[in-house]
Protein backbone atom coordinates (compact mmCIF):
# COMPACT_ATOMS: atom_id res chain seq x y z
CA UNK A 1 0.00 0.00 0.00
CA UNK A 2 0.57 3.54 0.02
CA UNK A 3 2.47 5.74 3.13
CA UNK A 4 0.25 8.33 4.66
CA UNK A 5 2.56 11.16 2.92
CA UNK A 6 2.01 9.33 -0.88
CA UNK A 7 -1.73 9.09 0.04
CA UNK A 8 -1.91 12.47 1.26
CA UNK A 9 -0.26 13.68 -2.12
CA UNK A 10 -3.27 11.27 -3.90
CA UNK A 11 -5.46 13.00 -2.14
CA UNK A 12 -4.00 16.79 -3.00
CA UNK A 13 -4.26 15.72 -7.30
CA UNK A 14 -7.81 14.96 -6.93
CA UNK A 15 -8.77 17.69 -5.23
CA UNK A 16 -6.90 19.89 -6.94
CA UNK A 17 -8.47 17.87 -10.50
CA UNK A 18 -11.50 18.50 -8.85
CA UNK A 19 -11.02 22.40 -8.61
CA UNK A 20 -10.04 22.68 -12.63
CA UNK A 21 -6.45 22.80 -11.59
CA UNK A 22 -6.21 26.20 -9.80
CA UNK A 23 -5.07 27.26 -6.49
CA UNK A 24 -1.77 26.91 -4.87
CA UNK A 25 0.82 24.26 -6.93
CA UNK A 26 1.03 20.83 -4.99
CA UNK A 27 4.42 20.62 -3.18
CA UNK A 28 5.83 16.82 -2.12
CA UNK A 29 8.80 15.63 -0.78
CA UNK A 30 7.48 11.68 -1.28
CA UNK A 31 9.87 11.25 -3.70
CA UNK A 32 9.34 7.44 -3.88
CA UNK A 33 5.92 8.07 -5.02
CA UNK A 34 5.24 5.89 -8.33
CA UNK A 35 3.39 8.06 -10.45
CA UNK A 36 -0.31 6.62 -11.49
CA UNK A 37 -2.57 7.23 -14.56
CA UNK A 38 -4.29 9.90 -12.53
CA UNK A 39 -1.59 12.42 -11.66
CA UNK A 40 -0.97 13.01 -15.54
CA UNK A 41 -1.74 16.35 -16.53
CA UNK A 42 -0.69 17.77 -13.17
CA UNK A 43 2.72 19.91 -12.22
CA UNK A 44 3.60 18.30 -8.78
CA UNK A 45 6.92 20.50 -7.37
CA UNK A 46 9.09 17.64 -5.64
CA UNK A 47 11.64 18.77 -3.12
CA UNK A 48 15.51 17.45 -4.24
CA UNK A 49 16.91 18.46 -0.87
CA UNK A 50 17.57 22.19 -1.63
CA UNK A 51 14.57 23.54 -3.11
CA UNK A 52 11.04 22.45 -4.85
CA UNK A 53 11.61 21.53 -8.57
CA UNK A 54 8.18 21.65 -10.84
CA UNK A 55 7.45 18.09 -12.60
CA UNK A 56 4.87 17.98 -15.50
CA UNK A 57 3.57 14.97 -15.40
CA UNK A 58 3.26 12.95 -18.80
CA UNK A 59 1.75 9.79 -19.92
CA UNK A 60 5.03 8.59 -20.71
CA UNK A 61 6.19 9.26 -17.21
CA UNK A 62 3.55 6.14 -15.52
CA UNK A 63 4.79 3.43 -13.42
CA UNK A 64 8.92 5.80 -12.72
CA UNK A 65 8.94 7.77 -9.11
CA UNK A 66 8.50 11.05 -9.07
CA UNK A 67 12.41 11.66 -7.60
CA UNK A 68 13.83 10.32 -10.52
CA UNK A 69 12.58 13.68 -12.39
CA UNK A 70 14.09 16.09 -9.72
CA UNK A 71 17.92 15.64 -9.62
CA UNK A 72 19.47 16.23 -6.01
CA UNK A 73 23.26 17.06 -7.27
CA UNK A 74 24.27 19.71 -9.56
CA UNK A 75 26.41 18.56 -12.71
CA UNK A 76 30.27 19.81 -12.22
CA UNK A 77 31.19 22.71 -14.50
CA UNK A 78 34.86 22.94 -14.30
CA UNK A 79 36.30 26.80 -14.74
CA UNK A 80 39.74 27.13 -16.69
CA UNK A 81 42.91 25.93 -14.92
CA UNK A 82 44.66 28.78 -13.10
CA UNK A 83 47.75 29.44 -11.88
CA UNK A 84 49.90 26.62 -10.38
CA UNK A 85 46.96 24.16 -11.65
CA UNK A 86 49.77 21.67 -13.29
CA UNK A 87 53.99 21.58 -13.43
CA UNK A 88 54.10 23.81 -16.52
CA UNK A 89 52.41 26.49 -15.04
CA UNK A 90 55.70 27.15 -13.10
CA UNK A 91 57.32 28.80 -16.58
CA UNK A 92 54.82 30.56 -17.29
CA UNK A 93 55.34 34.51 -16.50
CA UNK A 94 52.49 36.02 -14.67
CA UNK A 95 52.13 38.75 -16.29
Amino acid sequence: GLSYEQRKLLEKVRIWKENGGNGKPIKTHARDMIILPEMVGVTIHVHNGKEFVPVEIKPEMIGHYLGEFAITNKPVKHGTPGIGASRSSMYVPLK
